[in-house]
């Protein structure tokens, strides 16, 4: 049997009890390490977080807490090179795809200690400006952000082992929020060991940042009213945590980051062979390959105008025709594996599924894998399906979290913008287009539904971050299915692990109100 990796809780490693889940290398098939989290504490791990992590971190300034994060971002840099091999082993990543959660880990830490250090020696923040409550300007009231007493648990899906777990860390931290970090069972390995990292070199106040390796079970029965949680994952379990008693009856705070039917759109004005259809088929090519199309930001649905349809869907095909998958070990592959067997047998459901309503345009079951057996390889070739008539409704209701996505024709943009929202509310829409007033216009009228529009231009296509990069600047998060949370957004991120209140008294009650004399 093999290594099984202990959780960190209440200050000190900690094995869980009984055989433990095997962790699997998704191409070979060959066992890596058991995790378990049976027989822990949680009552005791949760007080520790509060009581000797929240403290010591609320008792540093913002400018304090983001040298924390620089410091843990010097850990994580210093072994990038191990974190690379694990993903290739546990993830069946390329290092291209690896890069993607390492690297934007590392870049999302830095950039929050670049602006925690610019909030200087603060220990909470002013929010407004002080109004009068009294006709003489005697009695005023002022809003105030002060960091919430609770913890922070998160509990993160199996794609972006590593950024999933940082991009949530790095605000809760630099506001002295304690994390708790439940990574996904499949491929916990990379969260643990960086984890691990940071708890061995030191930089971070006992209890500041625990990790429960395993089930789920129990994590949230002992949360408090000034707990909270952020989810990123399916929405069905998010319906399950947003209808436990921990959030029903003691309002711990919730953030979810659920399914998204993400869409890119050609605009009427981009004909085929024009700069902005060239960018279109770039873009989607790239969602559907990278991370073998497994982000919760990968485009599932693309739009185009009927004239368009067949030159795009001829397009894409092309290119990905030429996409090699299988064994991330051989240099010639472009596209690694799905992250288990279990998410393989889903996303060739979830294709047979789509095909029911959906011509395939380009197959890619048809081309073989690149040394890898595919008995046991959790392996699938892109694959483009394409709805010619524009009824296909169950492409606007089921996701398929793989390297699947469906081309759709619409008549007029009034039709498209109907048709866009028929996936109810996502995190991200890209537009494609040479008419930046068209594309405003555009993005404005898809802003409700969507919790990012990512406008691609001529002007841009060499320097746009990219449609599914979640980018620490701009928010991540969308509404309706989407689970109309919200995280990142620059500073913006500080507001969930704070707590607003109202100060009301004189002047000189409010004017005595030092952003660094503490909360």
């Amino acid at each position: 049997m093999s290594e099984l990796l202990p959780n960190y809780v209440a200050g000190r490693w900690q094995a869980g009890t009984g055989p433990g889940t095997p962790l699997l290398d998704p191409v070979l098939g060959t066992e890596l390490a058991r995790v378990s989290s049976a027989g822990l504490d949680l009552e005791a791990a949760y007080a520790h977080a509060r009581e000797q992590g929240g403290a010591a971190l609320r008792a540093l300034t913002y400018a304090q807490r983001a040298g924390l994060l620089a410091a843990v971002a010097d850990v994580l840099k210093a072994n990038r090179d191990r974190y690379f091999d694990i993903a290739l082993a546990n993830s069946g990543t390329t290092r291209r795809d690896s890069a993607v959660d390492i690297d934007g880990a590392l870049f999302t830490l830095g950039q929050y200690a670049r602006w925690g250090a610019a909030l200087g020696d603060a220990r909470w923040m002013v929010d407004g400006e002080a109004v009068p409550l009294a006709k003489d300007g005697s009695f005023r009231s002022r809003h105030v952000l002060v960091p919430t007493r609770g913890l922070a648990l998160f509990i993160n899906a199996f794609n972006f082992p590593a950024w999933g777990l940082w991009e949530k860390a790095a605000p809760a931290l630099l506001s002295g929020v304690p994390v708790i970090a439940k990574p996904a069972t499949a491929t916990a390995w990379l969260a643990q060991a960086m984890v691990a990292d940071v708890i061995a070199a030191g930089v971070l106040p006992s209890g500041a940042l625990s990790i429960v390796c395993g089930s789920a079970q129990g994590l949230l029965s002992p949360l408090q009213p000034f707990d909270v949680v952020s989810f990123t994952g399916s929405a069905d379990t998010a319906a399950t945590i947003r209808s436990h008693d921990a959030v029903v009856r003691r309002s711990v705070r919730v953030n979810i980051e659920a399914d998204s039917l993400n869409s890119a759109l050609l605009l009427p004005d981009a004909q085929p062979g024009s700069p902005a259809f060239d960018l279109l088929v770039d873009e989607v090519v790239r969602e559907m390959t990278v991370k073998s199309g497994q982000k919760c930001t990968a485009i599932r649905r693309v739009f185009v105008p009927a004239a368009s349809y067949a030159a795009a869907g001829q397009a894409i095909a092309a290119r990905l025709a030429q996409v090699t998958v299988g064994n991330p070990r051989n240099e010639a592959v472009r596209m690694g594996a799905l992250a288990s067997r279990q998410q393989w047998e889903s996303v060739r459901a979830g294709i047979a599924e789509l095909r029911r309503h959906a011509e395939v345009l380009h197959d890619g079951a048809a081309t073989p894998l690149v040394d890898a057996d595919p008995a046991v390889a959790a392996c699938v070739g892109p694959t483009l399906l394409g709805a010619a008539d524009g009824t296909a409704s169950a492409v606007h209701d089921v996701e398929v979290f793989g390297p699947v996505a469906t081309l759709l024709p619409y008549g007029d943009l009034p039709d498209a913008m109907r048709q866009v929202r028929l996936g109810q509310g996502s995190l991200v829409a890209s537009l494609y287009t040479g008419d930046a007033g068209l594309a405003a216009r555009t993005a404005l009228d898809l802003a409700d539904s969507h919790g990012r529009l990512h406008v691609v231009t001529p002007e841009v296509g060499a320097t746009h971050s990219g449609h599914g990069n979640v980018m620490p600047m701009s928010l991540h998060g969308g509404p309706g299915r989407a689970g109309g949370g919200e995280e990142l957004g620059g500073l913006r991120a500080l507001q969930f692990y704070h707590r607003r209140a109202a100060i009301q008294g004189a002047g000189a009650v409010l004017d005595g109100l030092n952003p660094s004399g503490g909360a």
